[in-house]
């Protein structure tokens, strides 16, 4: 039998789901109690004070629900201004930078971003103890697809200077320096100051082994919504904030963090595949090969990274492959204190 409202007039599904229905955020729809909506018995007349919203009570409603996933805004966490640092604890930095363009020798730095936190040998993160974010107006001009990328325009830049005693504060104490993509980040950080070059670095794109533990790739947005957050991208202190978010959250048993302090601390070696005949191209390439041009002051060849103890393995895979007879091969040996330096 039909529901009635208004004296006997049929109520549709929809009105009978509204008025029946508690409101997401904690009060009930146009003040009408569910009992007397059903009942088709008007509410009696009392002030209704509406209940406060409660907005991560819906975000669990929804998140609890297949049908649904809620991202949350991420919330920078706090410097702890009275820490001191403790035997066994290292420092970790996390650097970017927007620039005016990809060529560290003809672009400038327009914005750094620095976020520095305490970590233990085992990777567990401890608490922020130092933020960075400052704009420097560049000598050259900022494009309109610069602006569009990184949302900082001519105006916004007007007048300002990075404070590299600032800077500098937060680099000579840090153990290791992060950035999202080392190899762009180090070659700008180093020409913006000495105090960078001096130091270990570490690539959270090239050094966590992102698909492994559950992540189908490695751009910093998609990492953050992979952790159910958001936050402003492209602005370079609040992508430390985010990439630090990312390399604390556990995944498979263990924080992103640590395969990446496992991965700093340990040696490798560039191999180059000098002189390789051309018809083997595709055999380095399954390899894991990446060909340089030499255009960057390095050897035009094709190339890899392993690490240190399987050096003498890849040598026999490139004699019994790809040379078919003994080769001494060039090798660079790398720390992380040598490793995405620019030439």
């Amino acid at each position: 039998m039909a529901t009635t409202i208004d004296g006997g007039r049929p109520a549709s599904d929809s009105t009978r789901t509204g008025l029946a229905q508690a409101d997401l955020f904690g009060g009930e729809r146009h003040g009408i109690a569910p009992r007397a909506a059903w009942q088709g018995v008007a509410s009696p007349k009392r002030r209704h004070t509406p209940a406060a919203p409660n907005p991560e009570g819906a975000a669990r409603l929804l998140d609890a629900h297949d049908d649904y996933r809620v991202l949350r805004r991420l919330k920078p966490r706090p410097v702890d201004s009275a820490y001191r640092r403790v035997p066994g604890q290292g420092i970790a930095l996390l650097v970017d930078v927007e620039t005016t363009g990809l060529d560290h020798r003809q672009h400038e730095v327009i914005e750094i971003g620095m976020v520095a936190f305490a970590h233990d040998a085992e990777g567990r993160i401890g608490p922020v103890v130092g933020v960075l974010g400052m704009l420097h107006e560049p000598k050259g001009e900022i494009s309109a697809e610069i602006t569009r990328l990184t949302g900082i325009t001519a105006e916004m830049v007007t007048g300002q200077a990075i404070d590299m005693s600032a800077v500098r504060a937060l680099v000579e104490p840090a153990d290791l320096v992060i950035a999202h993509n080392a190899k762009f980040d180090r070659a700008f950080c180093e020409r913006l100051d000495d105090s960078f070059r001096h130091k270990a670095w570490a690539c959270s794109v090239a050094e966590v082994p992102w698909r492994d533990i559950g992540f189908e790739g490695a751009k910093l947005g998609y990492l953050v919504h992979g952790c159910g957050l958001f936050h402003n991208g492209h602005r370079a202190v609040d992508d430390c904030h985010a990439l630090l978010e990312v390399l604390a959250r556990d995944a498979a048993g263990a924080t992103p963090f640590s395969h990446l302090l496992r991965s700093s601390g340990r040696t490798r070696v560039r191999v180059w595949a000098e002189r390789a005949p051309f018809e083997m191209k595709d055999v380095l390439k399954a390899r894991g090969y990446r060909w340089s041009g030499g255009d960057d002051g390095r050897p035009k060849a094709w190339w890899t990274e392993i690490d240190e103890d399987d050096f003498r393995a890849e040598v026999r895979f490139l004699e019994r492959e790809v040379y078919m007879r003994e080769v001494e091969l060039r090798r660079d040996v790398l720390t992380a204190y040598e490793r995405y330096r620019a030439v």
